[in-house]
């Protein structure tokens, strides 16, 4: 198929629109209140037209894909957060806990399906000794030396140190850097970027009250980074949470993430933004732009000079079914389309927007390639997290599938590692494009 012409808005249908176009062809950064107005307007063609040119002056015409397989170790969680279906206390039917057997032959399942990456999230078990997570890292990496483990949240992490007394409220990185530490040497390759919902303290309190605020979640990636692990990061809306809520969200990973590529050697552009907002007072980063013309994206072997970054914002949408607040509506498709789009216009300095097919359905995946994502994730097989419109746990697509919306959507599929390097396969056979 031909590859799509980028989206092309009229000018004027929202005047309010052009000074931010003007922003965003020059590559500057907008400010929150511009976000309010992407929220806002009822030129939603224009929005999502903005997104596609960022989207396109980064990445041209490719859509990233990858073969994995996601594994949960366990459901039972010491957390009731009230948005979750997944968790489960234990003994209550549905309980699981998976043994080193299981987990092995997961990872053998992974490699002989040909994935190059396991995501691997659990509940906050209260019972599971800290010894149990170095060795499930130990035992994937003898079992599959070149799978690549993308584990733990942010959440899990601090729930390890304080299950390995490592925890001290008054020196919170140590006990993290201390975990992060132990797990790298075991076989952790990076964090995936869950827990992080919303960072508002109201939001926090009515929805997931129990859960780390903000500063602890940006805590753990922070020494991630310092240790030269790639994480990503998420935002789960659509719930109590407000538009302005989102926006504050966005801004302190932008702020984060300056922190991180000033420490890979990037230049700042224009001094600070948001010096007012108390959760980004501590960043002294100058801002940093990856949406400029010219500006080197951040490459995989950063991380090999210890200094990793966040690589990709996921928006995910809220599914009430099953959760304490099903009575909610969660998100329109329309809704879901204007947020992937501000995340890529706002999130100025983060390589890449995921558009995560099992919360978006892959349809709505394939849209929002033309709508500033550049990434659809991958095969997947089992998860069981959320269940979109009455699925089962084993979600599964084919990469003829994800090949095929891609290009419906007039982009280049290619095959990515979890740290965006090109991948060439021969069958199940894969290796690193040079």
């Amino acid at each position: 198929m031909a590859t799509a012409e980028p989206l092309n808005a009229p000018a004027g249908i929202d005047p309010r629109l052009d000074a931010i176009r003007a922003k965003v062809e020059a590559g500057e950064r907008l400010t929150l209140e511009d976000g309010e107005v992407l929220y806002e307007t009822n030129d939603v063609w224009g929005v999502l037209a903005m997104a596609d040119l960022v989207r396109r002056r980064m990445h041209g015409d490719t859509a990233y894909y990858n073969i994995n397989r996601h594994m949960n170790y366990s459901n039972v969680c010491a957390l009731s957060c009230k948005f979750c279906e997944f968790y489960r206390k234990k003994d209550q039917p549905g309980a699981y806990t998976r043994d080193m057997d299981y987990i092995r032959d997961q990872a053998i399942g992974a490699i002989e399906s040909g994935a190059t990456e396991m995501h691997i999230v659990g509940g906050l078990h209260p019972y599971l000794p800290w010894d149990y997570y170095p060795e499930m890292m130990r035992t994937i990496k003898e079992a599959a030396p070149g799978l690549h483990i993308k584990a733990l949240t942010a959440v899990e992490i601090v729930h390890l140190a304080k299950i390995a007394k490592k925890y001290k409220r008054s020196d919170r990185q140590a006990g993290i850097r201390w975990v992060l530490s132990e797990l790298k040497a075991a076989g952790l390759d990076s964090l995936p970027g869950g827990g992080a919902e919303v960072f508002d303290d109201r939001v926090h309190d009515k929805a997931y009250k129990g859960k780390i605020r903000s500063d602890e979640w940006l805590d753990v990636h922070l020494v991630a980074h310092e240790l030269g692990l790639n994480t990503n990061a998420t935002i789960l809306y659509g719930h109590i949470d407000q538009r302005r809520e989102r926006l504050v969200h966005m801004e302190i990973l932008r702020r984060a993430q300056d922190q991180a590529l000033a420490r890979l050697g990037y230049d700042g552009v224009d001094g600070f933004v948001e010096p007012g907002l108390a959760a980004t007072e501590g960043v002294t980063a100058p801002v940093i732009t990856l949406t400029r013309d010219g500006v080197p994206q951040p490459t995989p072997d950063m991380a090999e000079k210890e200094a990793g970054y966040f690589q990709t914002i996921i928006p995910l949408p809220f599914f009430p079914d099953g959760s304490e607040m099903e009575h909610l509506y969660g998100p329109t498709g329309l809704e879901n389309l204007r947020t992937i789009a501000i995340a890529r216009l706002m999130l100025d300095n983060f390589p890449h927007v995921k558009a995560f097919w099992i919360m978006q359905t892959l349809s709505m995946a394939e849209v929002m390639l033309e709508a500033g994502a550049d990434d659809i994730d991958g095969t997947v097989v089992w998860y069981d997290i959320t269940k979109v419109g009455g699925s089962t746990t084993h979600q599964e697509t084919t990469v003829l599938d994800l090949q095929r919306s891609i290009r419906e959507a007039g982009f280049t599929p290619v095959e990515r590692d979890t740290l965006y390097r090109r991948v060439e396969r021969d069958g199940k056979a894969w290796r690193l494009a040079e």
